[in-house]
């Protein structure tokens, strides 16, 4: 009988072992699907609602003015004037046709999408005092070609790591990335 009860309990207790194992494993099969679910949230989040592009992302305006308002319609209140075709602008956020940006000193609105372009421009170092070097090869070594002074507009045709391929009015050659307002640190622009 002794054994016959000690069987019992060995197979209830094994029983009781195979019951919290399942049960564990099925928290942990729920803990992540929950975590994927959060997970492609977040990526859904990532993309604008209008055009399902990456938000945030940089553009440039297309016209020398451009109404930034305070909301997204005409009937909201033109709070700045952009004065400046090609000025690199970050899309923050996306309502119909309407954008919400953000330049490089912080101003935000609301602009209608027809007044933005692709065309990816920079800003030359906004932020320093002293002209920056254009070289002609990618590396330290490379020969300069240009200075530009901080706030200039730059086309950009690609960037890699480090380096920004750029181009304008006379020059055509790199500068670190970490120098430009108008590319991710960790964007790559082929």
């Amino acid at each position: 009988m002794l054994i016959l009860g000690a069987r019992t309990k060995g197979r209830d207790n094994t029983s009781q072992m195979s019951r919290g194992f399942w049960r564990k494993l099925s928290l942990l099969v729920l803990s992540l699907g929950l975590t994927l679910g959060l997970a492609a949230m977040a990526q859904a989040q990532q993309t604008g609602p209008a055009t399902g592009l990456q938000v945030p992302r940089y553009v440039s305006l297309k016209y020398d003015r451009v109404n930034l308002r305070e909301g997204p319609s005409r009937e909201h209140r033109t709070s700045w004037v952009f004065q400046r075709a090609g000025l690199p602008i970050e899309i923050t956020a996306e309502f119909e046709n309407w954008r919400r940006v953000r330049d490089s000193e912080g101003t935000e609105g609301w602009v209608l999408q027809t007044v933005l372009s692709g065309r990816r421009t920079a800003l030359v170092a906004p932020w320093k005092k002293d002209g920056l070097m254009v070289l002609q090869a990618k590396a330290g070594s490379g020969e300069m070609i240009a200075r530009l002074q901080p706030g200039v507009i730059a086309n950009i045709k690609s960037c890699d790591d480090k380096f920004c391929h750029i181009f304008g009015d006379g020059y055509d050659g790199y500068i670190e990335k970490i120098s430009l307002w108008g590319v991710y640190p960790d964007e790559k622009i082929p």
